[in-house]
């Protein structure tokens, strides 16, 4: 299994996560809810990109992205 990144950039004010390689991006399709879904040349889903992800107040003094996993069955 390969394991999630997730990035976020403070100038974009985006939140990106990939669940496969992000050197495979072929496409992109951004949805009415400011998300981007990003695949790769087969169409399948390796990521995607949450647009205005933070108030702009709030983005400029992140440092640390609280993140939440856990394994559910």
């Amino acid at each position: 299994m390969k394991p999630i990144k997730v990035f976020f950039d403070r100038a974009g004010n985006t939140l990106n996560v990939w669940f496969d390689d992000p050197e495979k991006e072929y496409t992109s399709e951004e949805t009415s809810e400011e998300v981007v879904l990003v695949k790769d040349k087969d169409g399948k889903l390796i990521g995607f990109e949450v647009l205005n992800y933070l108030a702009a107040d709030e983005a400029k003094n992140v440092t640390v992205l609280p993140i939440e996993s856990a394994v559910v069955s």
